[in-house]
């Protein structure tokens, strides 16, 4: 006789026969599946478990409570006995995958789902659990640590509370960790939040030490040269232009700033100085890209498992050769990302350089735009991004978004326009900083992101704007050029044939990298073996990455995706999909059985 025992179902081929309708209505709320084709017949055995006996006249397959077939599983032995586990066993055990992707999938179909991936800055409007799981249910990404605000025990329990919320509710939200950089700096405002700079109001910029809380109007900065680099005329920009002082007075360490534009001060603006109409670069030429707090954040960085390192204010590709090499040597298996911030004009000077040595890149805005003419930015924005694209690295659009939504629920239209044109031009990437770390509604902030980037999306499917950007070469070695011809080729018949999604078979993602190069017009279903992979993966433009164990046989692991993904709802019979591999360089195209 059969019995259950364990969480396992033993089946056997005699015993009492009962339709599948008989099954469904007696073990629907049971949580189990149950095996065979042909009729079921079912025994209620015990508190842990039901006994399912079939009469097995084909090859079993897993069946859900609705006697939908899920997946085949083995033949019973020589003594007719099967063995199947519980749903939840079964689903998740196999195959992991993000929860919004999938909920998107089943509600809206392949065509509709989001392309672009979407970045969230955590502060103390967002970093408790319930915040982290409500941005990740809204669609983030990757969840970005800037370590200019902040302590190191604060990012601590970010970082294991994303972990926990990725372990228990079944996203794969990647960290970033943001070094603060050496540029100039403003210091934390004796622990405010914010400051108002008034119209005409004089402050005090100052490089003196205060044990007692700051004088009022009184602002320090954390360069010693300070005073000395700066003159009376001189303007100085705060955090890329949000607000702007003229230096009247020096006296000693102190310098008198009189404000011509007004604004909010925040904790840790960068400063910039501009004299005559120029950028005074002088002042900083001397300062190492990499601080020795940074060396310190990268350090906890790597300790703590995070999956990007964003360095600010990058001058030459050296300094990421050298942080990769660093991070090689402590990092055992040596899957952190680097992203270059392109912020400054040293950047700009060694755009093509730095972004071949980086894993990605940042168009920091703000900042960029405090150093390089305003009406330069837009153009500079779109060179970063096609740059990244041509050398197959993920670019993020950063720096006032929504900038308007740190106080107000709704956005500007011209911010919504301004996001619009980030998505037209394929950016891998949007970011969120202030209005989700500190803003009043980072939620809808993150809605707004969602939305726009889904229905320009859309309207670009719908105008048949397929981009003939000249996507160069870059493979290093024969085997590369195959992958890269192969990856090419499948983007292409995907568009001619209107396939519903390309299955990409990655051991380190570099293939699925490569399809989501030539932006493709449908989803991605990047499937790799390893959890750190799949969560860099899920910063690049239209894959969705799936944690899945496979062998190198082709023809296997297309069966069993098919068989859990038809489980899971994510995929119909009579689907279109186009499946590639690094370990098997072809192309095959098929229907979902």
């Amino acid at each position: 006789m059969a019995h259950a025992m364990q969480g396992l179902i033993s089946v056997s081929p005699t015993a009492q026969k009962f339709s599948k309708a008989a099954w469904q209505s007696k073990f629907r709320s049971s949580g189990w599946m149950s095996l065979g084709k042909g009729r079921l017949n079912t025994k209620r055995r015990g508190w842990n478990g039901v006994s399912v006996m079939s009469e097995m006249d084909n090859s079993p397959v897993v069946v859900n409570s609705d006697g939908a077939e899920l997946a085949e599983v083995a033949a019973p032995a020589g003594n007719g006995i099967a063995v199947a586990m519980p749903v939840s066993s079964v689903e998740s055990g196999l195959i992991e995958v993000d929860t919004v992707s999938e909920l998107e999938l089943k509600e809206n179909g392949f065509r509709s789902t989001r392309r672009t991936k979407l970045v969230c800055t955590i502060g103390p409007a967002s970093c408790e659990f319930e915040q982290l799981e409500a941005l990740a249910m809204g669609g983030m990404n990757v969840a970005r640590l800037n370590m200019c605000h902040g302590t190191r025990e604060w990012h601590r329990n970010v970082i294991r509370n994303v972990r926990k919320m990725n372990e228990e509710k079944g996203y794969a939200v990647a960290i970033m960790m943001d070094t603060e950089g050496s540029e100039i700096h403003m210091g934390d405002l004796g622990g405010a939040a914010s400051a108002k700079a008034e119209d005409g109001e004089v402050w005090t910029f100052t490089v003196r030490p205060f044990t007692r809380p700051l004088p009022a109007h009184t602002i320090q900065v954390n360069y010693d040269g300070f005073a000395e680099d700066v003159e009376i005329g001189d303007e100085l920009v705060v955090d890329g232009g949000m607000v702007r002082f003229e230096v009247v007075e020096k006296l000693g360490p102190d310098v008198k700033c009189h404000c011509t534009d007004p604004g909010l001060l925040l904790p840790r603006a960068n400063l910039t100085f501009w004299r005559q109409g120029k950028l005074v670069r002088e002042r900083n030429a001397m300062l190492p890209t990499v601080s020795s707090k940074d060396w310190l954040d990268i350090d906890f960085g790597i300790a703590e498992g995070v999956d990007f390192i964003a360095i600010s204010f990058v001058k030459s590709a050296e300094v990421i050769k050298h942080l990769k090499s660093y991070i090689a040597a402590r990092c055992r298996d040596g899957d952190i990302g680097i992203i270059a911030k392109i912020e400054s004009s040293d950047s700009i000077n060694c755009l093509d350089e730095i972004i071949r040595t980086s894993d990605g890149a940042m168009v920091a805005r703000g900042d960029l735009g405090a150093q390089i003419p305003l009406e330069q930015v837009p153009s500079v924005q779109q060179r970063i991004v096609q740059l990244c694209r041509q050398l197959n690295k993920p670019v993020i659009v950063a720096s006032q978004l929504l900038e308007s939504m740190i106080e107000y629920p709704t956005p500007t239209r011209a911010e919504v326009a301004d996001v619009s044109e980030a998505v037209k031009q394929r950016a891998d990437a949007l970011m969120l900083s202030g209005e989700s770390a500190m803003g009043q509604y980072p939620e809808k902030a993150l809605a707004v992101l969602r939305t726009v980037s889904i229905r320009i999306e859309r309207w670009w499917r719908e105008e048949k704007k397929y981009e003939l950007m000249n996507l160069p070469d870059i493979a290093s070695s024969v085997t590369d050029s195959i992958s890269e011809e192969i990856c090419n080729s499948t983007a292409k018949l995907a568009n001619k044939l209107e396939v519903d999604a390309i299955f990409v078979y990655t051991k380190q993602g570099h293939m699925a990298s490569l399809v989501s190069r030539c932006r493709p017009d449908c989803p991605i279903f990047a499937f790799t073996s390893s959890t750190t992979i799949r969560r860099r993966l899920n910063l690049q433009w239209g894959l969705i990455p799936f944690r899945l164990n496979f062998s190198g046989d082709m023809e296997s692991n297309l069966n069993r995706t098919f068989a859990l993904l038809k489980a899971r709802g994510m995929i119909n019979p009579g689907d279109l999909v186009i499946a590639v591999s690094d370990m098997l360089q072809s192309i095959q195209v098929m229907n979902v059985p």
